[in-house]
């Protein structure tokens, strides 16, 4: 199966039966191969009610390597950067052609809930996140509110 059958048939996966909380879909009609992507900020979290995008671009040897996925919105969180680049096993070693566009979505929402700050992308985010989580809540809570909502 092409990369372009396979991502097609992704997005007919994700209209047919929507993720939660989550949303991808293609910039242009004409070009399968660069996404947006939508999360929703989980519940009871400092990211709630925040609508972060993503930047979704799908290799020519898609499903055997990963998509480049980053976020567009700011996220103060231990494992996303300023740049909005991922630290996320699935995108990167742990990756399998067995995933799909719908679980990386959701795994990257629950990184959101879960960070994981002994591999972070920023060490002083992480360093709050440890030391003095809520400061680090607070600070979340307030980019979420200033870009995000």
């Amino acid at each position: 199966m092409t990369a372009q059958k396979r991502i097609t048939r992704e997005l007919i996966d994700i209209k047919k039966d929507p993720i939660t909380n989550c949303d991808a879909y293609p910039l242009d009609d004409n070009d399968i191969y660069h996404w947006e992507g939508l999360i929703i900020g989980p519940s009871d979290s400092p990211y709630e009610k925040g609508i972060f995008k993503l930047k979704i671009e799908f290799p020519n040897d898609y499903p055997f390597k990963p998509p480049k996925i980053k976020f567009i919105t700011p996220v103060y969180h231990p494992n996303i950067n300023s740049n909005g680049s991922i630290c996320l096993d699935i995108l990167k070693d742990n990756w399998s052609p067995a995933l799909n566009i719908g679980r990386i979505l959701l795994s990257i929402m629950s990184l959101l809930t879960d960070p994981n700050p002994d591999d972070p992308l920023d060490s002083e985010i992480a360093s709050l996140y440890k030391n003095n989580l809520p400061e680090f809540n607070r600070i979340a809570l307030e980019t979420t509110k200033k870009y995000a909502i």
